[in-house]
């Protein structure tokens, strides 16, 4: 068995360093712990960024996973599976669209949402082929795909990977009146995070979403919600756009999707939009594949039923309401929806997120100054407020 420091410098001698992890290595997961090959214990306050919304290994999403495993993993989409058309029911019922996408990774959803609104835009709005126009929003993460970072405003995630696609306009977040002005003929989307995570949990002004799905209507353009990070309960409601009553023309989502145990991801949209593909115009080896299909559909069962959106409401609050009874001055501003919060500092969060793991707690900083807390649904309330004593005592130092 090898020691954290060995593993660690056995990642970093083979592997491009494009990430830099915190020194923590994780050996073992259950729920909302995870075990470090020494046994040391953390509460996970991170989920792999929203991916473990049932947290670590959650028994019937493994035993979904087992099963399929003594039966089919892959067969490539030049055939049919057994349980695709299962998982298209259930996650068209959850969304109530009409038709699904399959993918394996968040990128891939939006990549899969923006060639599907050119598409739309080109067939059905008759939008010049090239000349279809995409509005995004600065502070977005939308993945790290060339197209993608063409229309990124974080310079690490573009600079020097030019040249960069077209066709992508950018505005301020939650700004309503910058959306009505770029608007033009050629515009055939909006793409947006309902609360943007890798910006720093950036919660939109209230009633931004309503007037984002007035001003597509109106102007006939598709509205893309990327619930990647946001979707299956993550904010308190199944889909965050849901906090609102809005319903997007395509939701983009992933992480979760998978149970926390295959990657998965899909986009679902209504026929007239999804309608528009032909055998051969978009696809993929692994999507829909029948391994990843047994957790996603277990998963999508799980989140309806045990009422995920109403547990991370109500913990969300404890959780939140905990964090604001810190006293240090350095804290600018807590905010968040549900299991999805942000505590940003005036200084650096560095040395915060250093002092919690030394507490036993697993967060990640993000541009600089903001620590983001992300604790699996599932959580008891028990470990909810350990995990809140050790945070406390990190971030009062």
């Amino acid at each position: 068995m090898y020691t954290s420091k060995e593993i660690i410098e056995k990642t970093n001698r083979y592997g491009a360093h494009n990430y830099a992890p915190k020194p923590v290595v994780i050996a073992k997961a259950e729920g909302a712990v995870v075990t470090d090959p020494e046994g040391k214990q953390y509460y996970d306050m991170l989920s792999a960024y929203s991916a473990h919304n049932f947290g670590h290994r959650h028994p019937e999403i493994l035993a979904a996973a087992k099963e399929q495993l003594d039966k089919c993993t892959l067969t490539s989409r030049a055939f049919h599976c057994e349980n695709l058309g299962e998982f298209y029911e259930s996650l068209s019922r959850l969304t109530g669209k009409d038709m699904i996408l399959p993918m394996n990774t968040g990128a891939e959803a939006v990549e899969t949402a923006l060639k599907t609104a050119r598409l739309w835009g080109n067939r059905i709005k008759g939008v010049e082929n090239g000349r279809q126009q995409i509005i995004t929003c600065a502070g977005n993460f939308h993945g790290r795909t060339i197209a993608i970072i063409s229309f990124s405003t974080d310079p690490l995630a573009r600079d020097g990977y030019g040249p960069y696609c077209p066709g992508f306009v950018t505005i301020p977040y939650g700004d309503a009146k910058a959306l009505r002005d770029a608007i033009t003929p050629d515009t055939v989307a909006f793409l947006a995070e309902p609360i943007q995570g890798e910006a720093g949990i950036i919660v939109p002004p209230d009633g931004w979403l309503k007037e984002v799905r007035e001003i597509c209507t109106e102007n006939n353009i598709l509205f893309l919600a990327d619930e990647v990070q946001t979707g299956f309960a993550r904010t308190g409601d199944m889909f965050a756009c849901w906090h609102e009553d809005v319903i997007p023309d395509i939701y983009i989502m992933g992480k979760a999707l998978g149970g926390g145990v295959m990657p998965l991801s899909a986009i679902a949209a209504n026929e007239d939009i999804l309608g528009l593909y032909t055998p051969g115009s978009h696809g993929s080896t692994f999507g829909g594949n029948p391994l990843a299909c047994a957790c996603g559909i277990k998963a999508i069962e799980i989140v309806q039923r045990d009422d995920y959106p109403k547990i991370a409401r109500e913990k969300g609050k404890h959780f939140m309401d905990g964090l604001k009874k810190i006293n240090n001055p350095e804290i600018k501003e807590i905010r968040g929806r549900g299991m999805m919060v942000g505590v940003e500092f005036y200084s650096d969060a560095f040395d915060y997120v250093k002092a919690c793991i030394h507490e036993g707690v697993l967060c990640k900083e993000t541009h600089d100054h903001t620590i983001r807390f992300a604790p699996p649904i599932p959580i008891s309330y028990e470990q909810l407020d350990d995990a809140l004593e050790r945070i406390t005592r990190a971030l009062s130092k």
